[in-house]
């Protein structure tokens, strides 16, 4: 039998996910869990939703500039008369 603390601890973990999946959050299990440990040692909530929230404006970022520098280009010759095409990849918004 498993001890009683684990047992909530892991009922209020599914919980928070179960919410976190209906507001759409794109938060995983795992960082439910860094979040609560960081709170409970007395991280400020509100703090620490801005450090994710810009984490993930930075990352989404970097996605978008490296896809803006990865080109296909094709010259001449092709089916397009000889004009020249370059397009780019773009990420996809969180």
């Amino acid at each position: 039998m498993e001890n009683p603390k684990i047992q909530e601890a892991r009922e209020t973990l599914d919980v928070l996910h179960e919410i976190a999946t209906i507001l759409n959050a794109n938060v995983d299990r795992e960082t439910i869990s860094l979040c609560v440990q960081l709170c409970e040692e007395g991280v400020n909530p509100e703090a620490l939703a801005a450090v994710v929230k810009e984490l993930r404006r930075e990352s989404y970022s970097n996605k978008v500039s490296e896809g803006a520098t990865v080109t296909a280009s094709s010259t001449a010759g092709g089916e397009n008369g000889g004009a020249t095409t370059t397009s780019s990849a773009s990420g996809s918004k969180n």
